[in-house]
């Protein structure tokens, strides 16, 4: 049996899981396998990251090649081939512009890295004193401290005090009451965006405003979609004033909103985009910063000789994760990944929608590969209900993923009908049985 004192689980409640541990041994395409022998339905691309399902032939032999001829180089005065090779390929499909890769190991540190760039940028530019960031109530930027500074998700902040960044919050634009029930964009809500002139902005001034960051689609929080009109507000009002705007990609990378990155989706290009997660597919940690050419072009010039942005990781441009990366990009062209999703999209929102009028079900929200159901809380036990509903879907043989009372979907791109039908059938008699 499976010594389980020393392993200290991250976002997890360590107690109750030790004392009713769910353990997965293997994977494969679609599915897991349980320390007990059963098969369970990934509808959560393992953690938003394995979009190209489990254990995928292209991945692993890459991995297991680079490990057996180049297993580790440096990256600090040195290089290696593999690293410049996977900057290449997430370039081509990165955002017209933002050409210029900085590897990092995780969305986190991909995220401390972009707001690094941006003050330092400002800093080359003669204005170092743009330090404040803008981010939103409610966002996940990871945690590291720069990210834990900008989110705004308070049980991820609150034991930490204030951290070390100077940042003001925008709101949210989740509300049930315009927005509930919602299949891609709401039309409610682009309104919100004009806080950042009219409130941040005005109080704080532009000239002390470094960027503003948020999620295209904030996943971690719930699936909350932009209002239609939102992210094209957020631009202008950036570009009017100065600031540099950053999207949070992490998530919504990769294909999961039916395109390379949310922002081409969208058709609004921010001025760098942080990325992890499905870059390498999950099988190996890795992140990146995607920067807009100028942006870099500034740093690079502003330094006549030697270093000119002191910042990196040990692992930056790691062997294996290039060599992952690499092969994970090939094979999301050569699937034509972002297109299945988009071509999945409707189907999976007609799913996750069947599922209104269920007990306890207030909101259901959809875009690209995404779903958001929304439960009632029980009075006093916030979050209670959903993890109710988490464990009766492993019963039944399907993982799902719980933030509150929200129950979030986001099966891997290669996902057929089948696992889609189980899917909701699965929740349709969990939340039933509720």
């Amino acid at each position: 049996m499976t010594n389980l004192d020393h392993f200290w689980l991250p976002f997890t409640a360590n107690r109750q899981f030790k004392s009713a541990p769910r353990l997965l041994v293997s994977a494969k395409d679609m599915h897991f396998i349980s320390d007990d022998g059963r098969q369970i339905l990934d509808a959560t691309s393992g953690m938003w990251c394995v979009h190209a399902g489990h254990a995928r032939a292209p991945i692993v032999e890459a991995i297991q090649k680079q490990a057996a001829n180049l297993d580790f180089a440096p990256t600090f005065q040195m290089g290696h081939p593999i690293a410049f090779e996977a900057a290449a390929e997430l370039a081509r499909i990165a955002p017209a512009g933002l050409d210029r890769i900085f590897f990092t190991n995780s969305g986190s540190e991909a995220v401390d890295t972009a707001l690094k760039i941006a003050l330092a940028y400002h800093h080359a530019k003669g204005e170092g004193h743009r330090q404040t960031f803008v981010s939103r109530e409610r966002a996940y930027h990871g945690s590291g401290m720069g990210g834990t500074a900008v989110g705004g998700i308070g049980a991820n902040r609150q034991a930490f005090g204030n951290p070390l960044l100077k940042v003001v919050h925008l709101p949210h634009t989740h509300n049930l009451e315009h927005n509930a029930f919602s299949k891609g964009q709401p039309s409610w809500g682009a309104h919100l965006a004009d806080e950042l002139e009219t409130s941040v902005i005005a109080m704080h001034g532009a000239s002390n405003i470094a960027a503003v960051i948020v999620e295209p689609v904030a996943g971690s929080t719930g699936v909350l979609i932009p209002p239609r009109g939102y992210l094209e507000r957020l631009r202008r009002i950036c570009d009017k004033h100065g600031l540099l705007l950053i999207f949070d990609e992490v998530i919504t990378g990769f294909g999961r909103t039916g395109a390379p990155f949310a922002a081409q989706r969208f058709g609004v290009t921010p001025d760098l985009i942080t990325c992890a997660k499905g870059l390498t597919n999950g099988a190996v940690p890795m992140g990146a910063v995607l920067v807009k050419h100028s942006i870099h072009d500034a740093l690079m010039n502003a330094s006549e000789n030697g270093i000119e942005f002191y910042h990196g990781y040990t692992y930056s441009g790691h062997p294996l994760a290039a060599a992952a990366a690499k092969a994970t990009l090939e094979l999301h062209r050569d699937e034509a990944l972002p297109e299945r999703a988009q071509a999945l999209e409707d189907v999976f929102a007609e799913g996750a929608h069947s599922l209104r009028g269920l007990p306890n079900v207030i909101d259901i929200r959809t875009f690209g590969m995404m779903a958001a159901i929304e439960l009632a809380p029980i009075p006093g036990k916030p979050g209670a209900r959903a993890f109710d509903a988490f464990l009766a879907c492993f019963e039944q043989g399907v993982l799902i993923r719980t933030t509150g009372d929200i129950i979030a979907l986001s099966p891997p791109l290669i996902a057929e009908q089948t696992h889609l039908d189980q899917t909701f059938d699965a929740l349709r008699r969990t939340l039933r049985a509720m």
